[in-house]
């Protein structure tokens, strides 16, 4: 319930009702067949709206998963070549190199060496260079290739803008009966409403992971 005196009012269309009695107010939202919802308890006096809080509720909850759905963070991907790796393995790894750049990823590309292939480092740089001619067309090499340790590589960024991923139709039906009373902070986020809570139900499970391994994943 809303338990100041005096409440700042506007109505459903946004328009400014001036300021009155709380009681007044609720008077005229029962009487639209709204609900009287604070939007900002702390302006003196706080302001209230007239709305439909169930349809608030889900327009919001609406345009958040909408949101939700299309962000998708860029992962980093790595794909692991060796100094005497055969040309069939190598067409694959750019194969797979250029699936992770089209989806927007970036892409460390590395040479391991073993033992007296330390001795030989050009031939790792070649290899890499080599790489990087391949997949030219989809990514953009941020860094010369450098020896640390028993490894070389390089950092490829992607030049294709990230994918999103529409849902699963199971996870559109679990989201489509979803209703969340968290919103977000702001002067359109009711606080208090004389309407009953609806309680809160889990969220749908977002979309499926990537084909492919994350920045933790090995590509062998």
């Amino acid at each position: 319930m809303i338990r100041v005196f005096d409440v700042r009012v506007v109505d459903e269309d946004g328009s400014q009702l001036g300021v009155m009695r709380t009681a007044d107010a609720l008077r005229l939202a029962q009487e639209r067949g709204l609900d009287l919802v604070e939007v900002a308890p702390l302006a003196s006096p706080p302001v209230a709206r007239l709305l439909d809080f169930g349809q608030y509720k889900y327009e919001l909850t609406k345009r958040e998963k909408e949101a939700k759905r299309r962000q998708r963070s860029v992962t980093f991907k790595e794909v692991r070549l060796k100094p005497k790796i055969g040309i069939g393995d190598f067409d694959t790894k750019v194969r797979r190199a250029i699936e992770f750049l089209e989806e927007g990823d970036r892409v460390k590309v590395s040479v391991q060496f073993r033992g007296r292939e330390l001795t030989h480092p050009q031939i790792g740089r070649d290899l890499l260079d080599k790489f990087a001619e391949h997949i030219k067309e989809h990514g953009v090499v941020e860094r010369l290739p450098l020896l640390e340790g028993k490894s070389m590589h390089i950092s490829v960024a992607s030049v294709h803008k990230p994918k999103t991923h529409e849902p699963t139709p199971a996870a559109a039906a679990k989201g489509h009966a979803r209703t969340d009373i968290d919103v977000a902070a702001g002067t359109d986020a009711p606080t208090e409403a004389h309407t009953a809570e609806t309680p809160d139900i889990p969220a749908a499970p977002g979309p499926e992971p990537d084909d492919g391994e994350a920045s933790s994943g090995k590509v062998n």
